[in-house]
């Protein structure tokens, strides 16, 4: 069946259109989105913009007509944190659905992390062991470990790049201070969660998944994404560890040089950097695979599981 996947996320609003049934990867097949950066257009109250608003129910407004010109039969619609967060997040869901028809499924970030854990597990299958996955979204920061399907623990933190630019890193570039200052909240808010995933035991495999992930892996070495979803692309924390000095002294406008860093994302790149750097460091990640798939395929597969119960 061809599917529509509406992700309302903190950074971008995706419409993803793909040819999926049960047992098959889901192919893509066309895509349609905008750099909206909703965690970014908040007022002092942390309430969406009214422009946000605005802009996000015109994207619904086209995604449906994408959806209506090419085929789709069921469209999975969905949110995250930056309208789960937001001070109006329930005005803006009954906005959404007033004025499209469409009604945006709020997902928890603990339902984000095993989402994604699922299509990652999916991507590498059982042969990777317990599998510790870790992704940067633009509002928040998911943590997921297990031996199964089903992740024996996941965790969401508030550390998004975009969410994070907004708030600790004024300034292009920001100053020495800032970055120390946003360095240290990072590493304590991480660091409360080490114990918990610790007690599984060290995971077999580690992998990144998200944009700000690809991103990192391209500048350190990785290849382009013009090569495909099969090449292995992988970051190391020496790299890694190498570049955050150097993504802190750059301007926006030299960081958009950066082999596979869009305009869109060069302002968040060093906040995910270092968001990246920490997880590595105190969860003691030498290396991490760079999963293709992520939140919207782990939607995907889900649906297809209950389509195949019969759900």
């Amino acid at each position: 069946m061809r599917l529509g996947v509406l992700d309302v996320g903190s950074n971008t609003v995706h419409f993803l259109v793909v040819d999926a049934h049960p047992g098959a990867a889901p192919l893509p097949a066309y895509s349609h989105k905008i750099e909206l950066r909703l965690a970014e257009l908040l007022d002092a109250d942390g309430a969406i913009r009214e422009d946000g608003v605005e802009r996000l129910v015109d994207m619904v407004e086209s995604s449906m007509r994408v959806a209506e010109d090419k085929g789709v039969e069921e469209v999975l619609p969905f949110a995250t944190s930056a309208i789960r967060e937001a001070a109006n997040g329930e005005d803006v869901l009954k906005r959404v659905q007033d004025e499209t028809g469409i009604e945006l499924k709020v997902l928890s970030g603990g339902d984000e992390a095993r989402l994604t854990f699922l299509a990652a597990r999916r991507w590498y299958g059982w042969s990777s062991g317990r599998l510790l996955l870790l992704d940067i979204g633009g509002g928040s920061l998911e943590i997921a470990c297990g031996l199964d399907e089903e992740p024996d623990t996941a965790i969401s933190l508030p550390l998004g790049a975009g969410r994070l630019t907004a708030g600790w890193l004024p300034g292009d570039p920001p100053t020495p201070e800032s970055v120390r200052e946003l360095r240290r909240h990072v590493r304590a808010e991480i660091a409360r969660t080490v114990a918990e995933v610790s007690r599984l035991g060290p995971p077999d495999h580690v992998v990144g998944s998200s944009k700000t992930f690809k991103q990192l892996a391209r500048i350190t070495g990785a290849a382009r994404e013009a090569e495909g979803p099969l090449v292995t692309r992988r970051l190391t924390r020496g790299a890694l560890e190498d570049w955050v000095p150097r993504l802190a002294a750059m301007s926006e406008s030299q960081r958009v040089l950066l082999p596979g860093v869009s305009e869109g994302r060069a302002r968040q790149l060093l906040a995910g950097a270092l968001v990246a750097e920490g997880a590595m460091d105190l969860f003691r990640i030498d290396e991490m695979d760079i999963c293709p798939w992520a939140l919207r395929e782990g939607v995907i597969l889900r649906r297809l599981d209950r389509l195949s119960s019969g759900q």
